[in-house]
């Protein structure tokens, strides 16, 4: 809002200050201050209204160190990231932006799913709270949202060179070429796959390939394919906060990998010297990511061990849905393995964990576990390593993987 009103107001009237609201650095730097500030104010007072009305964590006994203690820390807290989410993206991004449409959408819908499932658990006393299929009819719902804006709206594009013709200089140092060439801006199914030399594949690939006439079909793989990321980023979301500040401090470095990546692509002169998409528009999400950062670190204030609050399912669900969503939009969407690494582990370390199970019980009658417990956060729990310093290594992994996924624009 207060970007529309200035920018009507830069327009119209000679007000002083009025055109820093073109910045896209000055917008985001004041979305992470007021992210941050909701955070911290309005989270203290979220976290006094939830004791209150007692609204307290229920733990079920795992035999882990220090787990019975946080019996009763208020949940629910995810609120206080949604706010601090929501507000600063609403005073100080573009509302006619396509992207910022999505995310905004994104983050309200799953945000909402989470809070019902909190909601049952909390007030209903259903230990079970929302039957899973609903939460993935959710996810599902965002995913065909998000799939089929990228397909068919106007907005979302890519500009790429169009070489018009080639001349060949030779001079007394040697071959020189001139390129000239022009940006044209397409609708395209293209995004980046590290590790690549050109740095990019198109979707529409997956059918084109049994008759180039099927191209206008890409859809139908497209959309199952982003249904699929939203859905496995959410739940490795969902899974990876078992520990305090576990999710909330991970989804913050996510956070920052994803900011920088949304300014260079969304940039013209950056895009093209590092020879990836440039994505019209997109750069406006950098003010949304930057709130998404603010929360989560506001958010950490309470959560960090020994946390003060909880953030349910009603902020992981979102967060998750938050960093698949963001990375499809930059098309960024084929590196989630690499900086979600954190989330992907923990996914894995589910799926072995029951699988063998499953298997070693029909097969010797009796079930064998590959780790002490699942997800492997527990694991090192039980092997005596204490919850701090687990986090601590978990975001020093994830560090080291926002690292990697940023050096993949230039390692081909």
């Amino acid at each position: 809002m207060l970007y529309h009103f200035f920018n009507y107001i830069n327009k119209h009237v000679d007000f002083p200050g009025s055109g820093l609201f073109d910045f896209i650095s000055f917008r985001a730097g004041m979305a992470v201050i007021t992210s941050l500030v909701i955070t911290l104010i309005f989270g203290a007072k979220l976290i006094d209204f939830l004791h209150r009305k007692q609204v307290g964590e229920s733990i079920r006994d795992l035999g882990l160190d220090g787990q019975m203690e946080k019996t009763g820390t208020p949940t629910m807290g995810g609120v206080i990231i949604i706010a601090g989410i929501i507000i600063p993206t609403i005073l100080f991004a573009n509302l006619n932006n396509i992207y910022i449409q999505l995310m905004l959408i994104a983050t309200i819908w799953l945000g909402l799913i989470g809070f019902i499932d909190d909601y049952i658990k909390v007030f209903k006393k259903n230990k079970k709270g929302l039957a899973g299929k609903f939460k993935v009819i959710g996810q599902i719902g965002v995913g065909i949202i998000v799939g089929v804006s990228m397909y068919w709206s106007e907005s979302v594009t890519i500009k790429s060179k169009n070489f018009n013709n080639t001349e060949i200089a030779i001079s007394a140092e040697g071959e020189k070429e001139n390129f000239e060439f022009t940006w044209e801006e397409t609708k395209s199914l293209k995004t980046t796959i590290p590790f690549v030399k050109n740095n990019e594949f198109d979707y529409s690939w997956l059918i084109t390939w049994i008759s180039p006439s099927l191209k206008k079909y890409s859809w139908i793989v497209f959309i199952p394919i982003i249904v699929i990321i939203v859905i496995s980023v959410s739940n490795g979301a969902n899974i990876t906060d078992g520990l305090d500040g576990l999710a909330t401090g991970t989804s913050a470095i996510i956070g920052i990998t994803l900011a920088i990546f949304a300014y260079l692509s969304g940039n013209l002169v950056f895009s093209d010297y590092l020879n990836i998409l440039y994505i019209p528009n997109s750069s406006e999400l950098v003010i949304f990511i930057s709130s998404f950062v603010g929360a989560c670190i506001g958010f950490l204030w309470y959560n960090s061990y020994p946390a003060k609050v909880f953030m349910g399912d009603t902020g992981s669900l979102a967060l998750g849905g938050i960093i698949a969503v963001f990375a499809i939009a930059i098309r960024k969407e084929l590196l989630i393995p690499i900086f979600c690494g954190v989330f992907l582990i923990e996914n894995l370390s589910v799926i072995l964990q029951v699988s063998y199970f499953k298997f070693t019980k029909r097969k010797y009658g009796e079930g064998r576990r590959i780790f002490l417990m699942s997800p492997i956060h527990h694991h090192y729990q039980k092997k005596g390593i204490h919850e701090a310093k687990i986090v601590a290594r978990f975001w020093i992994i994830g560090i080291l993987l926002a690292v990697l996924s940023i050096v993949t624009l230039k390692l081909r």
